[in-house]
């Protein structure tokens, strides 16, 4: 299996560009994003779709190269956050101009990357995997992702009631304004209203927002004990750029996709239509399959070399990967232009009975 896990470890080649860019500043600060955004999505063309599956019956005794993977970015990101503060501040070689565009293109990493393989390690059952995964969203600050997306974003994808999946029409920009406080506010329900059905209070110590509090209040201390305020507002920038690029994937991955609602509380099943996926080889290797992204939804601790592809009558394809699509999100004019007729052609193969497209509070009714 060493063979077939080798292509997923293409994000690692990100590492050496930042280490570069942290030594010796000027051009290669752009090499990182460039490399990560441009050169994968020319390599996709290039390379074209690759839509072949591992049987999902593989043990996972099977997949240690593949597991070993994701286990080794947590202690690579934070040496090049860490390492990036030490360059920056003790060697003092960088213009502050210089340091400003370092992080931002570390955030490039942590968020593209780290926040991805941190996706795949808080689904999977064993303990130490999904502490890992969680370190990783501590990082860069956004430990309640884990308790969103296990428990509102997998339960109501593509219903009102799930903040990330974005709306028909709407632009990524105003998706981001409003995801960032909604998905705050829904984790926090969600772990009161477990620890309440254990009669638990909301501050006790099993409350995960304990960690994600104090976690993000180390790694800020560290950064301030490296380079003082000027290094804690680089730690947060690096933070923010990541976060932009978690929901960047976010929008793309259910826009305008919905489910029907059944009356009271319940939707349809979730089905492999409603997450858009993009079979590019190259950006899949570089994204441990993130783009197979119905069948996550479909299995979702199913491990990243054993997600399986569909077809376009059963899942909407993209046209590009994940990488050049989160680019173009960017631009709301253009992403509309790409996206809407596709949405509307779902729209038509999923859902001919329904006329009334006009969103609601609760969704759109069976009997539409």
């Amino acid at each position: 299996m060493f063979l077939h896990a080798l292509p997923f470890a293409l994000s690692f080649t990100l590492v050496p560009l930042f280490a570069s860019a942290a030594m010796n500043g000027g051009w290669g600060l752009v090499y990182g994003p460039f490399w990560g955004y441009l050169s994968i999505s020319l390599l996709d063309r290039l390379r074209g779709l690759n839509e072949t599956s591992l049987d999902p019956q593989t043990p996972d005794r099977q997949l240690f190269w593949h597991r070993l993977i994701t286990w080794l970015w947590l202690p690579l990101q934070l040496v090049l956050i860490y390492g990036a503060l030490v360059a920056i501040f003790l060697f003092d070689h960088l213009s502050d101009g210089e340091a400003v565009a370092l992080m931002a293109g570390i955030g490039v990493a942590s968020g593209g990357i780290g926040i991805n393989y941190a996706h795949e390690l808080i689904h999977q059952r064993n303990r130490w995997e999904r502490r890992l995964g969680r370190a990783l969203l501590v990082s860069v600050l956004y430990g309640h992702f884990e308790t969103e997306h296990l428990r509102v974003h997998h339960v109501y994808v593509a219903t009102p009631k799930d903040a990330v999946t974005a709306r028909y029409n709407e632009g990524f920009w105003r998706f981001f304004a409003r995801v960032l406080w909604q998905t705050l506010a829904s984790a926090w329900v969600a772990d009161r209203t477990r620890l309440a059905r254990k009669s638990r209070p909301v501050w006790h110590r099993s409350n995960p927002f304990w960690v994600y509090g104090f976690g993000a209040l180390i790694c800020l201390s560290l950064a301030f004990a490296i380079g003082g305020w000027f290094g804690v507002g680089l730690y947060l920038l690096q933070a923010y750029i990541a976060i932009l690029h978690l929901e960047l994937v976010n929008y793309v991955e259910h826009y305008g996709l919905v489910r029907l609602h059944l009356g009271k509380d319940r939707y349809e099943p979730v089905r492999p239509r409603h997450s858009w996926n993009a079979a590019q080889a190259v950006s899949n290797w570089f994204l441990i399959n993130l783009q197979r992204h119905s069948d996550h939804h479909y299995k979702p601790d199913r491990r990243f070399p054993l997600l399986q592809t569909y077809s376009e009558e059963e899942a909407p394809q993209l046209p590009y990967g994940y990488p050049l699509m989160c680019f173009i999100a960017t631009f709301p004019p253009i992403w509309r232009r790409v996206m809407n007729h596709r949405v509307r052609a779902w729209r038509r193969r999923h859902y001919p009975q329904v006329t009334d497209w006009a969103p609601t509070k609760r969704g759109l009714p069976i009997s539409a």
